[in-house]
C-alpha cells in the first residue's frame, strides 16, 4: 500500500496551462463522482466543463447548476456536432459504451485533442496508435475500475516485486460490483449499479487464462459452472468466474513468462449457479429478435425456449429438469423470485431474449435512493524473493454513499477525472494509445485515490513447502 503522506504536492493552478476546456460525453450511472470532482476543481485549475448527453436534463441534474458547467443535448451520431464540440475542447472524456469510442477518438486525433476512457482497448482503437503519436495526442483507455484501478494497483505491486529481484509465479485478480450488506435484501445479493446491458451480456465468448503453465479455456455455456471460491478479508466469500481474456495482459504487465494468470469477476455465493439457468435457457442471447415480443409473456418466452420433452404445466419443474437442479432448491428459488415464470407481458417491440430479461431484472434489481453498492477487488500474487516463497494479497473494499454517488461511480469516474486533470496540467506527456500501467501514470492516480479514501489493504505471508 502506498504511504498516506505520498500524495504529490503541487497546485494545478500554479502550472502554466494551454488547455482550459474539457468535453465529457455521457452523463450516465458512472458519471456523478467524475462530474462532481471536475467541477470542484474547475475554478482553481482554470478550466470549464461541457457535459454532453442524449438527455440534457440528466447532464444538467448532475452539474447542479455549477457556473463552470455547460450542458448540452449530444448525439454521438451527429457528425457535425461531434466534430464541433471536440474541436472546441482541449481534452475529451468519453463515458459512452465501448463500441462508440472510435469515432470520438478519430476526431480527437484529427483535431489534436487528448482522450480518456474507462473502456478496454479495442482493435479499432489500437489501430489509431500511430496516427495519435504523429498528432501528439494521448488516447488513454482502461482508466476506470476494471479495467483501470485493477491495472494500476497490480502494477504497483508487480513493480515492487521487480525491485526486490523477485520472480512472479502467479497473479490472480477478481473484481465485483456488488450490493453492500446493509442494502442486500434480495436472494441474488445483487442490484444494478452500472450498465444493466453489460451485466446481462457479461462473460459471453470464451474465457482464456493460464494456470501452472497450462492454457485453459472455458466456453460461455460452462462459464458460470466453473467458479472458484474467493475469500476476501473483511468482505466475505464470493463466487469468482473467469473474464474473457486474461492472457493478453501478460504482455501489458510485462510478465509474459508467468505460469499462472487469471482475471475474473466476483458475485455473491449462489449467484453464478442461478445465473447459469438463464444462460442454459438462452435468455442472455442478444443475437435475434423474438416474434410478437410485445404480446408475449415471460412464461411463454421460457416455454418457447424449452426443448421438446420438457414442456408441461409446471414450468419451473421443467426448467429444473433441463438444468439438473432440485426444483425446490436455492437456485430455482432465486430464478422464481425474478418473475421469469409469471404470465406478465414483456411489452417490448422487437426485443431479443437478453433485452426481455434485462427489462425484467431492472425492476427487480433496482438500486433504491438510499441503497448502497459495494466494490470488492482482490489481487493475489505468488512470488519468490531472497530464497523464500511469498503470497501477497492486495484488497479493496469501497461502499457507495447512495444510489447516485455509488461505489461504482467513484471507482470508475475518479481515476478518469484525476487522469484528465493531470493531462491538462501537462504532468502526463505520453502520446498514442495507452493504458495506465506505467508508474508516471498510475502512481499519482493511486496516491490521490488514497487521499480520497479509495485505498488498498495488503497482507503478506510466507509460503512454506509441504
Amino acid at each position: 500500500m502506498l504511504p498516506a503522506d505520498a500524495v504529490e504536492s503541487f497546485t494545478f493552478a500554479e502550472i502554466s496551462l494551454k488547455m482550459r476546456s474539457i468535453f465529457l460525453i455521457g452523463a450516465g450511472r458512472s458519471s456523478a463522482s467524475l462530474i462532481e470532482y471536475l467541477l470542484r476543481h474547475a475554478d482553481s485549475d482554470g478550466y470549464r466543463l461541457t457535459i454532453g448527453d442524449v438527455s440534457e436534463a440528466s447532464a444538467s441534474e448532475k452539474a447542479g447548476g455549477h457556473p463552470a458547467a455547460r450542458c448540452i443535448r449530444f448525439d454521438i451520431n451527429d457528425a457535425r456536432l461531434r466534430d464541433e464540440e471536440i474541436k472546441a475542447a482541449d481534452l475529451v472524456i468519453s463515458l459512452l459504451p465501448a463500441h462508440m469510442h472510435v469515432p470520438v477518438a478519430e476526431a480527437c486525433v484529427r483535431f489534436g485533442k487528448h482522450l480518456v476512457t474507462a473502456s478496454y482497448v479495442s482493435p479499432e482503437m489500437l489501430a489509431l496508435d500511430t496516427a495519435a503519436k504523429q498528432a501528439g495526442v494521448l488516447l488513454l483507455n482502461e482508466c476506470g475500475l476494471d479495467p483501470g484501478i485493477d491495472h494500476m494497483s497490480a502494477m504497483e505491486v508487480i513493480d515492487r516485486i521487480r525491485q526486490q529481484d523477485g520472480e512472479l509465479l502467479a497473479f490472480r485478480s477478481y473484481t465485483g460490483g456488488l450490493v453492500a450488506p446493509e442494502s442486500n435484501d434480495n436472494p441474488w445479493g445483487y442490484k444494478f449499479s452500472w450498465n444493466p446491458r453489460n451485466v446481462i451480456l457479461a462473460g459471453q465468448g470464451t474465457a482464456r487464462f493460464i494456470e501452472k503453465g497450462n492454457y485453459k479455456y472455458i466456453p460461455y455455456q460452462r462459464l458460470f459452472r466453473q467458479i472458484r471460491k474467493i475469500v476476501v478479508e473483511g468482505a466475505g466469500t464470493f463466487d469468482g468466474y473467469a473474464n474473457r481474456d486474461s492472457l493478453s495482459y501478460r504482455k501489458v504487465y510485462g510478465i509474459e513468462n508467468i505460469p499462472t494468470m487469471i482475471r475474473g469477476t466476483l458475485r455473491q455465493e449462489g449467484y453464478c449457479a442461478a445465473w447459469d439457468v438463464f444462460v442454459r435457457l438462452g435468455l442472455t442471447d442478444d443475437s435475434y429478435i423474438l416474434e410478437q415480443s410485445a404480446r408475449m409473456t415471460y412464461a411463454e418466452l421460457v416455454e418457447a425456449l424449452l426443448p421438446d420433452g420438457f414442456q408441461g404445466e409446471d414450468l419451473p419443474a421443467q426448467v429444473a429438469a433441463l438444468c439438473d437442479l432440485d426444483p425446490n432448491g436455492r437456485e430455482m428459488d432465486m430464478v422464481r423470485w425474478t418473475g421469469i415464470f409469471e404470465p406478465v407481458t414483456i411489452g417490448l417491440h422487437n426485443a431479443t431474449p437478453a433485452q426481455a430479461l434485462q427489462q425484467l431484472l431492472e425492476r427487480r434489481w433496482l438500486l433504491r435512493p438510499s441503497d448502497k453498492d459495494m466494490i470488492v477487488m482482490q489481487h493475489e500474487f505468488e512470488y519468490r524473493a531472497d530464497g523464500k516463497s511469498w503470497r501477497q494479497y492486495a484488497s479493496l473494499i469501497v461502499k457507495g454513499k447512495d444510489n447516485r454517488f455509488t461505489a461504482m461511480a467513484q471507482t470508475v469516474g475518479l481515476p478518469v477525472a484525476i487522469a484528465a486533470r493531470r493531462i491538462l496540467a501537462g504532468t502526463i506527456s505520453m502520446t498514442g494509445v495507452q493504458v495506465p500501467v506505467v508508474a508516471d501514470i498510475y502512481r499519482p492516480i493511486l496516491e490521490e485515490l488514497e487521499a480520497l479514501g479509495i485505498r488498498f489493504s495488503e497482507r503478506l505471508e510466507q509460503v512454506t513447502a509441504g
